[in-house]
């Protein structure tokens, strides 16, 4: 079989296409035949070195961190899968390999693929809909009623915390670029305001929760936009931010966390259509790293980019 893999940290000129074998699965994991994996910002994150704490100093390393596929094999104490099912998720931060043709992931990093959305589909929804999940329900734990604020609402992460916002009966204001504004407005975000323009400090507005979903937001101005008792969500959670937010209950950083009950809700979200995000390209593995350097390096696509395994 074949994945994406790197022999040190570094840019993008490290990634090669190898030949693997792929491990047994261990306790609680399963091995699942990928036929689609989404890119996402944190695949090379990790490969620069930027989680190397975490990561270690094995090499080579496997890329990639979200994938759609059937399970083939589940290791001793796996209750949740059977060979044969349908499923969608992430591996290991750790471990990575979602970029290749199978890969081994903890059962509770995944769920069961519902049969209303395409494996296309199932593969875009992992780690953005887990990001949005443990901002709007786990940390800010919003109801119906609220106000929300989302920068970046057009995003990856943006559009699935609008969406789950929406969905809990929240009303949701935004900003995004120009270009998105009126996929943004018809998606149910109201007002939405162009980043590049707006002055958001003088918007006049109040909300129960902002949520940072582009990690460029000024705390200062966010703090302003808040009611009183409201919440910041910030995806960029930086170890000062981190020290912050112990004293300051204002301030809840985000750390993208899978569990299965998330897995599980954004699963039934997606079956119930009220969680989609767009799809903006599909290449195959042979062409996926010319793909990945090109995010990487500032190309923007209107959608996840994904890889598909043949």
């Amino acid at each position: 079989m074949k994945r994406i893999q790197y022999y040190q940290y570094g840019g993008p000129e490290l990634m090669k296409l190898d030949e693997f074998n792929l491990r047994v699965p261990g306790k609680g994991e399963v091995a699942v035949k990928v036929h689609f994996a989404s890119v996402n910002p944190i695949d090379w994150k990790v490969r620069s070195g930027y989680l190397k704490v975490m990561t270690g100093k094995k090499f080579p390393r496997a890329m990639g961190s979200d994938i759609s596929g059937i399970v083939t094999a589940v290791g001793p104490g796996v209750t949740r899968f059977n060979r044969g099912d349908a499923v969608f998720g992430s591996v290991k931060i750790q471990d990575g390999g979602a970029l290749g043709e199978a890969a081994v992931a903890p059962e509770t990093f995944l769920a069961k693929k519902p049969d209303s959305i395409s494996f296309e589909e199932a593969a875009c929804l992992s780690t953005p809909g887990t990001t949005a999940w443990n901002g709007i329900v786990d940390k800010a734990k919003v109801i119906a009623g609220q106000r929300i604020f989302i920068n970046g609402c057009a995003g990856a992460v943006g559009e699935a915390a609008v969406q789950l916002a929406l969905a809990i009966g929240a009303t949701v204001a935004g900003s995004c670029s120009a270009g998105d504004m009126q996929r943004m407005s018809t998606l149910g975000v109201n007002p939405v305001f162009d980043y590049r323009t707006a002055d958001l400090a003088k918007i006049g507005d109040r909300f129960d929760v902002v949520y940072d979903t582009a990690g460029t937001m000024n705390t200062a101005v966010a703090f302003g936009l808040l009611r009183p008792g409201g919440v910041f969500l910030d995806v960029n959670p930086t170890p000062v931010k981190l020290i912050r937010a112990i004293f300051n209950r204002k301030l809840k950083p985000i750390v993208c966390t899978a569990r299965a009950d998330v897995l599980d809700g954004i699963a039934r979200s997606a079956d119930s259509g009220k969680l989609r995000l767009p799809i903006g390209e599909i290449v195959p593995l042979t062409d996926a790293i010319r793909a990945i350097t090109a995010l990487e390096t500032g190309h923007k696509v209107n959608g996840k980019v994904l890889v598909r395994m043949d």
